[in-house]
């Protein structure tokens, strides 16, 4: 009766732990409703209507926010974008090139949040804030940023391609990441309108 109660409790205590992981999985998909946002480090549901006024309602985010794919991925006119507001709100502690400095890296293939491989996960994380001196971004960048913020962070990109899960076949074939010197033309054509001064 002994190993049928202690087989039990272990079985018990395994479905409890699993459903506490499944809980805590960072991003959550939800029937109709699209991708459940989490803390990047409590696991507590984001309000995405919190934050910023504005950028909430461009079909990036829409689209985002329902299927977690980010549709300015290898968008110039994004990218240009991406690269200033990365600029003046990330590089100070992720460095320049986000190769890392008072933050970690984010352009190789080491995650300090496994989570940040996925466009939902990193979008969380700059919506939420993290461990240390990350904190949430949503004052200062509205959800269309953030996600220009990701598309330019994805460019910066070094380690190998394959592990590049944000990209399709087609955008892995054509990828190629950021070369210092680069520069993306003001008019770039694309989804993203320039940025205000």
């Amino acid at each position: 009766m002994k190993t049928r109660n202690g087989i039990l409790a272990a079985v018990l205590g395994l479905a409890t732990v699993t459903v506490s992981l499944s809980v805590l999985a960072q991003p959550a998909a939800e029937p109709q409703s699209g991708f459940v946002f989490r803390n990047t480090v409590t696991g507590e549901q984001l309000d995405t209507s919190q934050g910023k006024e504005g950028g909430r309602d461009t079909q990036a985010v829409k689209t985002f926010f329902e299927t977690g794919k980010n549709i300015y991925i290898d968008d110039k006119s994004c990218l240009r974008n991406g690269e200033s507001l990365f600029s003046t709100s990330c590089s100070g502690c992720h460095g320049h090139l986000a190769e890392g400095k008072l933050g970690p890296g984010l352009n190789d293939n080491y995650w300090t949040y496994p989570s940040n491989t996925e466009d939902t996960g990193l979008f969380a994380t700059i919506f939420g804030g993290a461990n240390g001196m990350m904190g949430p971004h949503n004052e200062n960048l509205t959800p269309d940023d953030m996600l220009q913020v990701i598309t330019w962070v994805r460019h910066l990109y070094t380690g190998p391609v394959k592990d590049a899960v944000w990209l399709n076949d087609e955008q892995k074939k054509n990828y190629t990441p950021y070369k210092q010197g680069e520069v993306i033309p003001k008019d770039a054509k694309g989804q993203c309108k320039p940025l205000e001064d």
